[in-house]
């Protein structure tokens, strides 16, 4: 791996790692954002990382269970291959989304518990609430202009 190559895949790793993922998983993430060809074997993504094949093996069914990659054959050959799932980086968006939501749900539940609180007592609540919902209608709306961007396209 070029040295400028592998520097962006650290960095990658570093991302993903600040969000609570494990460090190969993010560098795993990296390397197949920028690999050619963009499917890689266990052992190529072993070789590249400097990674064990049983670390490999754990951090891509993850990613797999996760909807970023994706398993795909070759071929001709027997072994199993490793892509960024198409689609991967939107769905995340959506699941994201949904979070807001949950969360946006819990303020209003707990609204609903004090409703007959004097208003100061709401108001972290109510900003809580106000936040997600803020977040859950212009990321909709955001996903959905891009969805309507790529049918276009």
């Amino acid at each position: 791996m070029a040295d400028a190559l592998h520097q962006y895949v650290e960095e990658f790793a570093l991302m993903y790692e600040s969000v609570g993922l494990p460090r190969i998983a993010g560098r795993i993430l990296g390397w197949l954002m920028v690999c050619d060809p963009p499917e890689q074997s266990a052992a190529q993504l072993a070789m590249e990382l400097g990674a064990s094949k049983a670390s490999i093996s754990t951090m891509t069914r993850m990613l797999t269970q996760f909807s970023l990659i994706e398993r795909v054959s070759r071929r001709g050959s027997r072994q199993d291959f490793y892509r960024i799932r198409p689609g991967a980086w939107t769905d995340l968006m959506k699941t994201r989304m949904a979070s807001l939501s949950a969360f946006r749900a819990l303020a209003d539940k707990g609204l609903k518990l004090m409703e007959t609180a004097p208003p100061g007592r709401k108001l972290r609540l109510e900003e809580m609430r106000d936040l997600y919902a803020f977040f859950e209608q212009e990321l909709g709306e955001l996903i959905r202009r891009l969805e309507a961007v790529r049918q276009t396209a």
